[in-house]
């Protein structure tokens, strides 16, 4: 199981509380660019910069991670793996295929070579990449954007991890390449029991995958909740107005609703006050008196200091000629 609890940013300890994932979860964590969803995802990975500034816990079956160091953050990655947004990004472009997909069977798990390309190229077949013998003789240029992709899917999972760390793993591909490898991903999470961490901008994908979802800004988780209910039932005004704002192909609006304001990154959240206050119409004289904590309601969590009071006054209501009111 893995828990993050009172976890800060990469800059200023903003907290970020009560997130984790069991085994067999698929967690989804949504936010704007700058809300420090990726950073998480690289804290979880044992990857924090050594300047960072880091305030909590991220614990891994019992065993606080942010006190790992040597062997034992290297066995921990054998059973934490990644999948990083921009595959030609992350992968050497003068080391073949099979050099990069082995390395850590080699090197972490003493497995011999021809055993480890053998892993390696029937880990290629269950990801759709056919001929995987030659494909490890290849190099990165060789292979299509999604290929690729499909590559550093099968080079996650050959070291068997129990939590798959996937950083919007299908930006960089077109439409049709992106739902055969949330498909590939869904398929192989089922098939090998994992928990899944899935950082993304887009809420329909998260609500059409993941278990549950965490929608952040400023560098501060603002509400879990159930996937399915996260459009239709908001338990904090950040995640109705992103619902309001996305578009819907069964209406007709003149325009698409804004939130108003400018977003702020992690670094620059407040102390001592609600950070979505100055855009939020919600907000009060007490929002900017405190900083919220999560709360528990109807199952889900967030941080609103009028939560319960604005239950049930957050869903998006559409109209003819405009975009929808919150």
């Amino acid at each position: 199981m893995l828990a993050i609890t009172a976890l800060g940013d990469l800059a200023g300890a903003v907290p970020v509380t009560r997130s984790g994932a069991r085994p067999g979860d698929q967690v989804a964590v949504a936010g704007q660019l700058g809300s420090a969803a990726a950073g998480l995802a690289l804290l979880v990975a044992g990857v924090g910069e050594d300047n960072a500034e880091v305030a909590g816990l991220i614990t891994f079956d019992g065993s606080d991670v942010m006190a790992m160091s040597g062997a034992a953050l290297r066995g921990y990655r054998n059973q934490v793996a990644m999948i990083f947004q921009d595959p030609r990004a992350h992968v050497n472009p003068v080391r073949r295929i099979g050099d990069y997909m082995t390395e850590a069977l080699r090197t972490n798990l003493d497995v011999p070579a021809t055993a480890a390309n053998r892993r390696a190229a029937d880990m290629l077949g269950q990801v759709g990449i056919t001929d995987g013998e030659r494909r490890l003789r290849q190099y990165p240029h060789e292979l299509s954007g999604g290929m690729l992709q499909r590559v550093m899917i099968a080079a996650a999972l050959l070291t068997e991890p129990k939590l798959l760390l996937a950083d919007e793993p299908t930006t960089a591909l077109d439409v049709t390449t992106q739902a055969e490898v949330m498909a590939i991903l869904d398929d192989l999470r089922r098939e090998f029991g994992l928990a899944m961490l899935f950082i993304t901008h887009d809420l329909e994908l998260a609500a059409a995958i993941c278990d549950r979802t965490a929608v952040m800004y400023a560098g501060q988780i603002v509400e879990v909740r159930e996937s399915a209910l996260l459009h239709d039932d908001p338990l904090h005004p950040y995640t109705a107005a992103l619902s309001a704002a996305r578009p819907d192909i069964a209406q007709t609006a003149q325009r698409l609703a804004a939130i108003p304001g400018r977003p702020l990154s992690a670094f620059e959240a407040p102390d001592s006050e609600c950070a979505f206050a100055p855009r939020c119409p919600h907000a009060r004289d007490i929002c900017r008196a405190e900083t919220p904590e999560l709360i528990g309601l109807d199952g889900g969590l967030s941080r609103c200091v009028r939560a319960i009071d604005l239950r049930g006054h957050l869903t998006p209501e559409p109209t003819e000629d405009g975009p929808p009111h919150v």
